[in-house]
């Protein structure tokens, strides 16, 4: 799930978490299920048709939230072209593409509140082990709202770093300035809960 909430209406966002998440769970069951890359065209194909249904404006916002994916989908083709197992690489592609895409489009079509809300629910029965559920959706909220921006981050300094090196992609270079902004947010973060009267129970 790579991207926040959209803010262009679709008539996919007055369908509630619980729903949306149950045929996720359902599609990836039989996404996983298909072994024919002829086959698997048909979840991409339905993919892409549910982003487009919603419109245009939203399907490119869609795409280009799904951006993250193609050096994963890269390095398939080109390890299974160094295979010659062409078959393969392409049902494994089609396989990241769609179930990827289908998270998103759950994550673009819900309230980050509303997933929360139903994390909380679900996860009531923990109460008995004495664990509280509010708080463990509470995190569960921070790490989809707080990862496109971490990515975000990586993406930034990549680019200074770039800038200032004049050479090649960073590569570890910049994993402990990342490292350090990530524990910078985390701390703005925890006084801004703190000020809010804490995470609910």
């Amino acid at each position: 799930m790579l991207s926040l909430t959209s803010e262009i209406r679709t008539p996919l966002h007055a369908i509630g978490p619980g729903p949306k998440l149950a045929a996720l769970a359902i599609a990836s069951v039989a996404i996983f299920s298909i072994a024919s890359p002829a086959l698997m065209l048909l979840p991409v194909a339905v993919s892409a048709a549910l982003y487009l249904s919603c419109g245009r404006r939203f399907a490119r916002a869609g795409l280009r939230s799904l951006r993250p994916l193609w050096p994963f989908l890269l390095l398939l083709g080109l390890w299974h072209g160094l295979t010659q197992d062409w078959a393969n690489g392409a049902t494994l592609a089609g396989r990241l593409l769609s179930t990827v895409a289908l998270a998103n489009l759950v994550t673009m079509t819900t309230r980050l509140e509303d997933m929360i809300a139903l994390c909380t629910r679900a996860l009531a029965p923990l109460r008995v082990l004495g664990l509280k559920p509010g708080r463990i959706a509470f995190a569960i909220g921070l790490v989809l709202r707080l990862t496109p921006t971490l990515l975000d981050r990586g993406r930034q300094l990549g680019l200074a770093w770039r800038a200032r090196a004049r050479r090649r992609r960073p590569g570890w270079q910049i994993v402990l300035p990342l490292c350090l902004t990530a524990l910078d947010d985390a701390d703005h973060i925890a006084d801004a809960v703190k000020a809010r009267g804490g995470i609910p129970d």
